[in-house]
């Protein structure tokens, strides 16, 4: 399990998301208040790294991870505070699938792209091997960890992510379920995902059936959520500004839409459009 979120609109500063908001990501990092286990109890703590992914001036992104505790890491608050950008990833890391290392610290990084994933592929070391037979030789070799994340992300890229994605991740999502009933296993997957090419920002949720669902929320009225101390004295929040979330950034919800199960959103020029999401074979 995984804490995120994702924004998009006119240039801010990252802290005003990132380490400012009195449920910031790096107060989530200690202290998650919407991640439960398959047990119903609740699993506080996202210690297992972090990373973030932004768009400046330049076509594809920059990257700052570490497998340290993003509460720890000062580097973090600097880089935030000083770094302005118009779309940008930020993720604190719970390790289910792969070891404590920056390779597996999210997002994951092709050219333009960013992914960033918050749920779990049960069993994925079983199943590990088929999938990554799939990934295409373009792609095979820019796989540097051992996360279910990672493959799946390389996994969505050769079915076309880059001219079709909400195609491309519902293939991917089928091909996973497929790949555990042909190993025997129960059909255990659960995702909430964050993807970019540096104009667009989509996000899925989908989790199969029986599986322990992962939360996800959007807002355009951050003005409403965010203490204003974190804007510096800037004349609020951009007016095309939307950031979506594992689990908002105040304690009070109200002002937050959730993503409901099986959805994909596309979020463009301040414009949010809600699709159905649904695997496909």
């Amino acid at each position: 399990m995984c804490r995120w979120i994702a924004y998009i609109g006119e240039p801010i500063f990252m802290d005003r998301l990132v380490t400012k908001p009195a449920h910031s990501l790096v107060e989530q990092s200690l202290h998650a208040t919407h991640m439960y286990r398959d047990d119903g109890s609740l699993w506080t703590t996202n210690g297992d790294g972090f990373g973030i992914g932004w768009y400046g001036e330049k076509l594809e992104p920059g990257l700052f991870k570490d497998a340290m505790p993003a509460w720890n890491d000062q580097n973090l608050h600097e880089l935030c505070s000083q770094t302005r950008a118009r779309l940008f990833f930020a993720h604190i890391r719970a390790s289910t699938q792969g070891g404590v290392q920056r390779n597996n610290s999210h997002p994951f990084k092709c050219g333009n792209w960013l992914f960033q994933h918050n749920g779990d592929v049960e069993n994925f070391s079983v199943i590990k091997r088929t999938l990554q037979n799939e990934v295409s030789d373009e792609f095979y070799p820019m796989i540097r960890g051992n996360t279910d994340s990672e493959t799946c992300f390389y996994l969505a890229l050769t079915y076309g992510l880059r001219e079709r994605p909400k195609v491309a991740l519902e293939r991917m999502v089928g091909r996973v379920m497929r790949a555990q009933i042909e190993a025997g296993l129960e059909l255990d997957l659960s995702f909430s995902a964050a993807v970019s090419n540096g104009e667009s920002l989509y996000t899925m949720r989908y989790h199969a059936p029986g599986s322990n669902s992962r939360t996800q929320f959007y807002t355009k009225n951050m003005d409403d959520v965010v203490d204003k101390d974190a804007f510096d004295g800037s004349n609020g929040w951009p007016d095309d500004g939307i950031v979506v979330v594992s689990e908002p950034l105040n304690r009070m919800g109200e002002h937050w839409t959730p993503v409901f199960d099986s959805s994909f959103l596309i979020i463009r020029d301040g414009k949010i459009t809600v699709e159905s999401f649904s695997p496909q074979d």
